[in-house]
């Protein structure tokens, strides 16, 4: 038997977490407070593409943005169906689509005091990022975490993997196994080092899929990757722009790694290498 009541309506909050080794309960418990919302995720359908399995009143501009939103934006892949997508992407598919039916759910009454009404029914996934790496994992827990927050809804995550918890940042977090509730700081994500080096257009065609608009690159290009703990995320090529004045660089194509989308690093390459070429004199 296990005590299952957890103090989570003290205070307003976002984000918990159960985890713990297997065996402890954490299951049992989910599903003992919140049977109907665990892993409330409807079946996907085998030729149905990514966009279709959305709720039929949701816009296509707002499903785009919560794709995105869980870092999973690019638009070629929306296209296809759940099943050839890798663990990574449809960990964020699943999750952006949990959070576009609680948005669109009309279960939510407002009457907790302190609580949004689209916060009185939360998201409850079990065996959360257990299938997935897990550096996709921590990635994929902040993108979802950022999401959440921004659109004021609740999320528990149920899980075996404390890896998770610096990157989904809970406001709580509960051990069965030990019996402990704990309420959180919110606290600054760890950061991602990533190693930057000149590379050939010859490595594009590992990213060229996933770019939003095309897949062609000018093979004049400057190209640039970028790798974490020797996997590569990113790419960015850079190319000569004729105008009037100092000589100028432009940036030609950058594309970030489904898997690693939603943290920021397109944005830093972009930020890192403009500045490389401003140091050199463009």
């Amino acid at each position: 038997e296990w005590d299952v009541h957890i103090p989570i309506q003290e205070k307003p909050w976002s984000i918990g977490l159960i985890v713990g080794p297997s065996g402890c309960g954490k299951s049992t418990i989910a599903k003992e407070l919140w049977p109907t919302q665990l892993n409330k995720v409807k079946q996907w359908q085998p030729n149905e593409s990514i966009l279709d399995a959305f709720p039929e009143n949701m816009g296509i501009k707002e499903i785009g943005g919560i794709l995105s939103s869980v870092g999973f934006s690019s638009p070629p892949a929306w296209l296809r169906p759940y099943q050839v997508l890798s663990t990574g992407q449809q960990f964020r598919v699943r999750v952006a689509r949990m959070i576009a039916e609680a948005i669109t759910s009309n279960k939510y009454t407002g009457d907790l005091p302190g609580i949004s009404p689209a916060s009185q029914e939360p998201m409850v996934m079990d065996e959360f990022t257990s299938v997935i790496d897990r550096n996709v994992a921590k990635i994929g827990s902040t993108a979802l975490a950022k999401t959440v927050r921004a659109k004021d809804l609740q999320f528990i995550a149920v899980t075996c993997h404390e890896d998770v918890e610096p990157w989904l940042n809970p406001d709580w977090v509960y051990r069965p196994a030990e019996g402990t509730f704990l309420w959180r700081e919110l606290c600054k994500r760890p950061t991602i080092p990533l190693v930057i080096f000149r590379c050939k257009y010859q490595a594009w065609p590992l990213f060229a899929p996933h770019h939003y608009l095309n897949t062609t690159i000018l093979r004049s290009a400057t190209c640039f990757a970028a790798t974490w703990e020797g996997v590569p995320v990113a790419f960015s090529a850079w190319i000569p722009f004729i105008s009037p004045g100092p000589p100028t660089r432009r940036e030609h194509r950058t594309v970030t790694l489904p898997d690693y989308q939603g943290v920021g690093i397109g944005n830093a390459i972009s930020d890192l290498i403009a500045s490389m070429w401003l140091s050199l004199g463009f």
